[in-house]
Parts: structure tokens; sequence; C-alpha cells
């Protein structure tokens, strides 16, 4: 019965593991988030400043077209990271399933012992 017990901590393992990719993945979106806002910020600000805000002009701010780039890979970096976020959400899902599953077979094992 070792092995049973020996799969529950590898289970337990596993979705102890997937919930922290998961938080971290959550966390990293929150920070994108973050620093996006700080961009837009900032290019309103220049584009205030400068008192242009069309950015194909020819006197567009060069600060503000480098920010707004950034922003824009952020937001698609943001995009890709949820795409992760899903496939981590639905295997933490199967992993908490097995592990529900080999927490109940070494649960039924044990009281199986005990009355024998």
């Amino acid at each position: 019965m070792k092995s049973r017990e020996s799969l529950v901590r590898l289970k337990e393992f596993q979705v102890t593991e997937k919930r922290r990719q998961l938080q971290q993945l959550q966390l990293m979106m929150s920070e994108f988030e973050r620093m996006a806002k700080e961009l837009e910020n900032q290019i309103a600000i220049e584009e205030k400043k400068s008192g242009i805000s069309d950015p194909s002009h020819f006197a567009y701010p060069t600060f503000a077209k480098a920010a707004r780039q950034r922003a824009d890979n952020l937001q698609v970096s943001i995009r890709e990271l949820r795409v992760q976020q899903e496939a981590a959400e639905l295997s933490l899902e199967e992993v908490e399933a097995e592990f529900a599953k080999a927490a109940a077979l070494e649960e039924r094992d044990g009281q199986v012992r005990a009355r024998a």
C-alpha cells in the first residue's frame, strides 16, 4: 500500500505546483496590466504636452510612439498569458480530480486495513 501513499503525495504535489503556476500567471498578467496603464498615462501626458494626439502625424512625439508600441506589446503578452491561464486552469482541474481519486482509493484501503 506504500505505492498508493506515494501516488497520493505525488498528486498532492502536482496540485500544489499547478496552483502555484496559475498564481504566477495571474500575477504576471496583473503586473503587465499595471505597466500598460502606466504607459497609457505617460502617452496621454506626452500628447497633451505636444498638442498632437494622432500617432500618424509627422511631429508625433517619439517617446509617445515608443510607449504606445510597448503598451501594445504588453497587451499581446496579456492575451497570450490568458490562453496559458485557461490551459493551466484545465490542467489544475484534471490534477485535482486525479488527486481526489487517489485520495479516495487510499482512504478506502485504509478502512479495509482497519477492519482486518
